[in-house]
């Protein structure tokens, strides 16, 4: 018998605010334990929340990238269960009414094809304290208690474990690009809760789900999905039930192990909070915050291809991180598409390596992308030649300044007078009989020492491709 897998994953992502959901509180990595706390994130009787307008505004604007349906009406809930890592012994979420409904995520496979993942809907809640474990004992850090969290609960429309992770990359790229959340999986930032079920194909009722809890690596999620629908297909086979549940991923084992049987909402006991008052959107202020979103990533990409003329790679790399592309398209604004492709060239390159090489992003860089345009257009134009653009681009990219004045300062533009560029040529042949009686002697490559004098001569200013030519015409006529 064959078997399908049916997944959904539940994302939970740290909003980019600078405080805590319902206090004053300080987010804030890298404390001492317990010291961005007050009496509200502690759970003290008495102490009331305040509801952060900032992380509401940020999960509206996540459900308006992704397509929701935007509730002008959204609640908050009690979710009662006893935990250390949560004082009041509730979390202080969304049940009934969560601020976006719908949407969904396309993703490509990797046979190429596209697939729409839905959303079933976005819900804000704050996070849980942390609880760290040492050799004899327990602690319980607060500082994170408290924090502002979406959580996005996808529908079951995930077949595999490369779908998920296609799912997951689609959607943390969505949302840095919006700037709600950095989505730092090391630091916890984008966590996802992985419900899985197998059913023999053709099948249409859902087989029993398991949840697999708090994974926040993409590789982790992978594994987990991978053994557990292995897991299931041989408890299948063996006749062991399949027990609606939660469990671990033991990632030195390389398997789930259970934690506890799965609970459902009931459990929870969930009733209205009522410290809060409801959330009430109005059309303008949606309005407002919609006009804040940037464009989609792939509708970035596509309109890169369109209007610069670039690869399709190369426009996926630029449009990954946001503040590449919004560089690279100031830098390439009212260039033709020709120029654009050169500066692309030069981009994916030359600034990439100095990125990486300096660990600076382009934002920190001391260069302006209309300096990088110049550089761009010197060379086309011929103003400069490659080596000087090369030997140039690392000392603006730390220093700043404009090309054009550093080239018409430091003479450097490119010479490309012809007769000034054959007297150089016969300058080199003149002073070097040897290399021209081994070219003579069929060895074709000594024309590319002439080519190097040439250039020593003219200190780096004449075009390569130029000088390359005069020589092989020159060398031939003798």
């Amino acid at each position: 018998m064959e078997f399908e897998n049916t997944i959904g994953l539940e994302t939970h992502v740290q909003l980019k605010t600078n405080t805590k959901m319902f206090c004053g509180c300080l987010l804030k990595t890298g404390c001492e334990p317990n010291t961005n706390v007050c009496p509200v994130c502690l759970g003290y009787p008495g102490a009331l929340p305040v509801m952060n307008k900032e992380a509401v505004k940020l999960t509206v604007m996540s459900g308006l990238m992704l397509g929701c349906e935007i509730n002008r009406h959204a609640t908050f809930d009690r979710k009662n269960y006893f935990y250390p890592d949560m004082a009041k012994d509730y979390q202080i979420s969304e049940n009934g009414n969560p601020l976006c409904i719908g949407g969904g995520v396309e993703i490509t496979r990797a046979d190429g094809t596209k697939k729409f993942i839905r959303i079933n809907h976005i819900h804000l809640e704050e996070d849980a304290a942390k609880i760290n474990h040492y050799a004899s004992s327990s602690g319980v850090d607060f500082n994170r208690g408290g924090t502002p969290l979406m959580e996005i609960v996808s529908e079951p429309d995930i077949s595999s474990a490369d779908e998920a992770i296609a799912y997951l990359t689609a959607l943390k790229e969505i949302l840095v690009y919006a700037g709600v959340s950095d989505c730092n999986l090391e630091e916890g930032n984008m966590r996802s809760d992985v419900n899985i079920s197998i059913r023999p194909v053709g099948e249409t009722k859902l087989g029993t789900k398991v949840e697999i809890k708090n994974m926040n690596s993409f590789s982790g999620i992978h594994a987990a999905l991978l053994h557990e629908a292995r897991r299931q297909r041989e408890c299948v086979i063996r006749s062991i039930p399949i027990v609606q549940e939660t469990r671990r991923w033991d990632a030195d084992a390389l398997e789930t192990a259970s934690m506890r049987t799965k609970e459902n909402a009931h459990d929870y006991r969930y009733f209205p909070e009522p410290d809060l008052v409801p959330v009430e959107l109005s059309e303008e202020l949606i309005a407002e915050w919609k006009a804040l979103l940037p464009e989609k990533p792939e509708t970035r990409r596509n309109r890169m291809i369109e209007d610069y003329g670039i690869a399709e790679y190369d426009a996926e790399v630029l449009s990954q991180h946001k503040v590449n592309a919004d560089y690279f398209e100031a830098a390439a604004k009212g260039l033709d598409k020709k120029t654009a492709k050169a500066l692309c060239n030069l981009f994916m390159s030359d600034v990439m390596a100095l990125i990486n090489a300096t660990g600076k992003t382009i934002s920190e860089c001391a260069m302006e992308p209309a300096a990088l345009a110049s550089l761009v257009k010197m060379a086309a134009a011929g103003t400069i030649n490659g080596p000087t653009l090369k030997e140039l681009l690392p000392e603006i990219f730390e220093k700043g300044g404009d090309p054009e004045a550093i080239v018409k300062e430091r003479g450097l533009g490119a010479v490309s007078d012809l007769s000034a560029l054959e007297a150089f040529v016969d300058q080199a042949i003149a002073a070097n009989p040897g290399p021209v009686a081994d070219f003579k002697n069929g060895k074709k490559a000594a024309a590319g020492f002439f080519v190097g004098q040439v250039m020593k001569l003219s200190k780096g200013k004449a075009d390569p491709k130029i000088v390359g030519g005069l020589v092989a015409k020159k060398l031939s006529a003798l």
